[in-house]
């Protein structure tokens, strides 16, 4: 398509038509220009296409489509070739539906673990979700299919998710919330992205100019186009000037009249609709050169679906190794997940699974020695009546075998797009049941289903809990797997289990209030507030268990000493001690230096990840590279990424609370920070400048009677008097400047006079 030679040819009406889908899932074609339609769909962890009644909601049926675990799970693999393989497998399925587009990965943060769609999520922490974000974009787009990086940006709630205004600080916003869309912007070189509904700092983000070319195209370079969440225009004008190119959907609510009549009475410039236009025909352009002819194997892809998912699974407890079960052992399974488990979450992301495989009937056709009751019933769990018969026959059915397992988690009803969870509860039937169960079985396992934390007042009452998440339609395949040792569980948390709700850093700002919601936790979220806080948690992040044990030795840093323009290349060897094989994920967490006059920074922050497969007694290095980004926090003086000078330290180790390995690097800084200088800057910042530093000194000693020669002495040596010292630190640092002319130690002309001298160098 020779875009250079179309544009010219459309007509005003026909770039504007290009700006507004048509319908729910096509860009609108042009049949006199032979400019096609092209289907986009949703995802991202299984294709949703709709050929007959459409929706964006997963209301009306879809095509049959293989189901691969939702991202909370796939994050828990902290596995990029996980997510690598999941982009191979959705690629071909969508050139084999000819879709051009597949809508996603989530990379919004899990602020709050009540967040309704925090299953379509990967993670709490920036870092994480930009690596596996990436690795997906790579591979579905190396297969001609473009990914649609999604929500652009801080739509990380469902309550008003239409309409509320987000609040959050220039600096927590590029720190924790826009790092994961950049890394897949400038690394994945995403083809698109999808502007959110919600407003931030009061103004929508699909009219939001900062967010869509400030930041997106003039600092990150972005080259693709941008679509809006379903539904998310308000002002279309407004939108083009800001940068929005393809409202969605189309049909009789799209707006392009409104383009055409502000193109004409001259309130926009055709030249902002001529560059959206050439983004959009390009995209067309791109899918249509990339189609390809792909012949699915829905089966073999069904197999790498339960495959993936046993890379997920998170093993939180193994008392007394009572897991892996042995197949002749007799168990129970119990409860109704067990045979119709939960393995997916509600809303857009919804897919109509190509089948379904079942953690009972997994075992049974594997040979085990498995029974089942259900123990409680899904749609019914309020009729007290039944509860307590189901429970009766359970705990009946787990007095006679040598091992119960129940399976428990959240309904559908409980975690869906469109609503937020109001609890971190299990249904309290299901609850009950476990404890009615590990009353009479000292030998109870627990499998949860959940797209997001749970509490588990159970915990210590039962020998095993294994986290299923939600893990696509080979779940149950893959459960009795991981049951029976078949495969070695080797998921970690990418996110933290609070021991309450009233423990997470959002829970007095969470969902607002009046239309806005306030981030005022700032950068503390997830772990970095755990840990700030020091709190007890139920999970850490990076948390989980294996059937083996590792050993971590022989941490290497290649310097000691680096320039912040510099990169640290860090090393360790990680050991396999147990009796059988299994994968380790070895995690690099930075912690600085930490300074009351600089920002207030996070205890430590996940750097680099490394998940390493061993067989028994093996040993392998595990290898990181840090670059500035490691080191830096966000400076709104700079509005850049900042390394203070210090030293920092390098910690290596099997969760945020399991570290097991440190070491020191000090670097410099090439960067100074602006400094402007008022006379009510306390003493104790001013002094940090050696200028100011030099200032204050000599005002004092001339203040407290030393002579002439031994104040101008003071320039030329390296410790100033004690006396001085000891009064600038138990009573200056807080001071404001000001006070010492209200002291008398300055007068009102050389406070001025060295203010402006000082501010023409630093500010």
């Amino acid at each position: 398509m020779d875009i250079m030679d179309i544009l010219p040819q459309l007509t005003l009406e026909e770039k504007a038509s290009l700006c507004s889908g048509y319908y729910y899932w096509h860009t609108k074609s042009i049949e006199r220009l032979d400019i096609p339609r092209v289907m986009m769909c949703d995802g991202p962890h299984g294709l949703r296409k709709q050929t007959g009644p459409e929706d964006h909601l997963g209301i009306h049926e879809s095509i049959k489509s293989v189901c691969f675990p939702s991202a909370s799970a796939l994050a828990a693999s902290f596995n990029t070739d996980v997510m690598k393989e999941l982009g191979e497998c959705l690629g071909k399925e969508c050139q084999t539906e000819n879709v051009g587009m597949l809508l996603g990965p989530g990379v919004n943060m899990k602020r709050s673990p009540l967040c309704g769609r925090n299953f379509e999520y990967f993670s709490e922490d920036p870092y994480l979700a930009g690596e596996l974000a990436s690795a997906y974009v790579k591979s579905l787009q190396a297969q001609g299919v473009a990914a649609c990086v999604k929500h652009f940006a801080c739509n990380d709630q469902e309550t008003e998710r239409m309409s509320i205004d987000t609040e959050v600080d220039e600096r927590t916003l590029h720190e924790i919330y826009l790092p994961a869309f950049e890394k897949v912007i400038k690394e994945a070189k995403v083809r698109g992205v999808m502007c959110a509904y919600n407003s931030l700092n009061g103004t929508f983000c699909s009219e939001n100019k900062n967010l869509l070319t400030d930041i997106l195209r003039d600092q990150w370079g972005y080259e693709g186009f941008v679509v809006t969440d379903w539904g998310a225009v308000k002002d279309r004008v407004e939108g083009v000037r800001a940068g929005l190119d393809l409202e969605m959907p189309g049909g009789p609510g799209a707006q392009d009249q409104k383009i055409v009549e502000a193109v004409r009475d001259g309130s926009l410039d055709e030249r902002d609709l001529d560059r959206i236009v050439k983004r959009i025909l390009q995209f067309v352009s791109d899918c249509t050169e990339q189609k390809r002819e792909v012949v699915k194997d829905y089966e073999a892809d069904h197999k790498k679906a339960a495959e993936l998912a046993g890379e997920c699974m998170v093993l939180l407890e193994n008392r007394d190794d009572i897991l892996p079960l042995k197949k002749e052992t007799k168990a129970v399974f119990i409860g109704e997940f067990a045979v119709t488990p939960r393995y997916q979450g509600g809303g857009s992301s919804h897919v109509n699974p190509w089948k379904v495989e079942d953690a009972y009937h997994a075992a049974e056709s594997a040979g085990a020695d498995v029974t089942f009751v259900k123990g409680y019933d899904v749609k019914n769990e309020k009729d007290k009546k039944l509860a307590a018969h189901l429970i009766e026959e359970a705990v009946e059915a787990a007095g006679k075998a040598e091992t119960a397992v129940v399976f428990a988690g959240l309904p559908d009803e409980y975690e869906s797009e469109g609503w937020d969870r109001s609890t971190l509860d299990l249904p309290e039937v299901q609850n009950r049941l476990i404890e009615a169960v590990a009353a009479v079985q000292p030998n109870t396992v627990v499998v949860v289903h959940a797209g997001a934390p749970v509490i588990m007042p159970w915990r210590d009452q039962v020998k095993a809990i294994l986290l299923a998440y939600l893990c696509g339609e080979g779940v149950g395949a893959a459960e009795a797997d991981v049951l029976y040792g078949s495969v070695n569980p080797s998921g970690k948390l990418a996110e933290t289990f609070p021991l309450e709700l009233e423990h997470n850093p959002s829970y007095l700002n969470f969902p607002g209030a009046n239309g806005q919601v306030k981030y005022r936790e700032g950068v503390f979220i997830g772990y970095r507030y755990y840990d700030k806080k020091k709190l007890e948690v139920e999970y850490p992040f990076g948390y989980g268990l294996s059937y083996t044990s590792f050993d971590y030795d022989n941490i290497r840093l290649d310097r000691k000493e680096m320039k912040d323009t510099d990169v640290l290349h860090v090393s360790c060897r990680v050991t396999n001690t147990g009796n059988v094989q299994g994968k380790e994920i070895v995690q690099l967490y930075v912690e600085p230096e930490t300074d009351p006059a600089l920002e207030e920074r996070p205890v430590r922050e996940l750097k680099g990840f490394a998940k390493i497969d061993l067989k028994p007694g093996e040993s392998r290095e595990a290898e990181f590279t840090l670059d500035k980004r490691a080191f830096a926090y966000y400076s709104k003086e700079l509005h850049d990424w900042y390394v203070p000078d210090g030293e920092y330290r390098i910690q290596i180790g099997a969760s945020s609370r399991d570290l097991r390995l440190e070491d020191s690097v000090r670097i410099e800084s090439t960067q100074a920070l602006p400094v402007c200088y008022t006379q009510y800057i306390t003493v104790g910042r001013l002094i940090r400048n050696e200028k100011g530093r030099q200032f204050v000194l000599k005002a004092l000693m001339k203040y407290m009677g030393f002579s002439k020669l031994e104040i101008e002495e003071q320039s030329d040596v390296e410790e100033c008097p004690e006396r001085i010292e000891q009064t600038i630190q138990t009573t200056m640092l807080g001071m404001p400047l000001r006070s010492m002319v209200t002291y008398g130690a300055l007068r009102e002309e050389q406070l001025n006079r060295f203010l402006t001298e000082i501010n023409q160098e630093s500010c």
